[in-house]
């Protein structure tokens, strides 16, 4: 779903502009860093950290945004609910 979730980004300039100044990642790396699994832990982490784009990428998706954010914890992104506790 990281994958996905790049390619979502990247289909869009604005969106994939902001990933990478949030990330401070020079865009000209991505394709040497994209399969890295800290790289794709950062991806799901910014949709984790926009509701409004996790919404919409899970609309594109065709997923629940649970279903995101399960897959989000699942590469270690984002604080586990247990952390609150």
């Amino acid at each position: 779903m990281a994958g996905e979730a790049l390619a979502f980004l990247a289909g869009d300039d604005d969106r994939l502009q902001r990933f990478a100044a949030l990330a401070g990642i020079d865009l000209g790396h991505i394709r040497d860093i994209a399969g890295q699994p800290e790289f794709l832990t950062a991806v799901m982490d910014h949709l984790m950290g926009d509701e409004p784009l996790l919404v919409a990428f899970a609309a594109h998706a065709g997923v629940k945004p649970e279903a995101v954010v399960r897959a989000a914890h699942v590469l270690g992104a984002g604080p586990w609910e247990r952390d609150f506790a």
